[in-house]
């Protein structure tokens, strides 16, 4: 029995040796990454790109962060290369349509965006497209503080206004967007215009009264995110009062407020006394003990 036994161990050491035995050292399967695109216009200057990469992970999606990703114009060629770009943390990279393509910017109405992953060690290479027409907003304010925001689209023709089309109209505030009234959006007419009254009177603006209007379209199928902004005089004025000469929290040590100081003083002569009065009963014991 023995020497069948190690006949048998040969034979198996052998078959695992062979070249292309994989039935156990097949290598991990890499990941599946999905590369999305997303067009941005702002202002009517440059327009940029905002690539995105993620992978499902436990049945939900997460950002990919540290990839590389090539994106083109109109096909993959060299000399239609936007730029590569690495994602961040959030799994996001942007780049800016550069001039050297703007000749073919200029020969279509419609621009078809690539992009393409080339795979790495944990994801097998992945690409996507975006197809959008090219378009802008018109801002304009009208008599009794009404907003007119306008999408037009390229034609043949030159500019046509676009019927259908969702606008939000807001006031910017910080990094965020306040509706100009109870409506969040707005839809085109036949005209390419919707209107909303401007119901935020009492809303501060710099120290001329100025505010900043806005007119967006958001991630649209055919035109992607626009962005139109335009500054009035619509807000209360806002006047900044310097206040670091006076006592307050913000000032120097030496202008603190006085019930700071006397909370603070308080709360020291109070923790030192008690350690006094058990530092003299202290010693009285010890006396009283002699």
């Amino acid at each position: 029995m023995k020497p069948l036994k190690n006949s048998c161990i040969a034979v198996l050491v052998f078959v695992v040796s062979l070249p292309g035995y994989h039935a156990f050292c097949q290598p991990a399967a890499k990941g599946r990454l999905t590369v999305a695109l997303s067009y941005v216009a702002v202002n009517d200057k440059l327009p940029y790109l905002v690539a995105r990469a993620k992978t499902k992970i436990n049945g939900r999606f997460r950002p990919v962060g540290g990839v590389t990703l090539n994106l083109y114009l109109t096909d993959d060629s060299s000399g239609h290369l936007i730029g590569e770009v690495v994602t961040n943390d959030k799994g996001e990279a942007s780049v800016l349509i550069p001039p050297a393509l703007r000749q073919e910017w200029d020969r279509s109405m419609k621009h078809t965006f690539l992009i393409r992953f080339r795979g790495n060690g944990d994801f097998g290479p992945a690409d996507g497209d975006l197809t959008v027409a090219r378009a802008k907003i018109r801002v304009d304010t009208l008599a009794g503080r009404k907003i007119s925001a306008t999408v037009l689209e390229w034609k043949d023709s030159g500019w046509a206004p676009v019927k259908g089309v969702d606008v939000a109209i807001a006031i910017r505030r910080l990094d965020s967007w306040l509706n100009v009234n109870q409506t969040a959006t707005f839809t085109t007419d036949s005209t390419g215009s919707a209107q909303a009254d401007f119901k935020r009177d009492s809303i501060p603006g710099d120290e001329k009264g100025n505010i900043v209007l806005v007119a967006k379209v958001d991630d649209n199928d055919n035109y992607g995110s626009l962005l139109q902004e335009m500054t009035v005089p619509w807000g209360s004025k806002f006047t900044g009062e310097n206040a670091f000469a006076q006592r307050t929290l913000f000032a120097t040590r030496n202008k603190a407020p006085v019930w700071l100081l006397i909370t603070a003083y308080t709360i020291v002569i109070c923790v030192w006394g008690v350690l006094g009065f058990l530092a003299v009963n202290l010693v009285k014991i010890r006396n009283s003990a002699v």
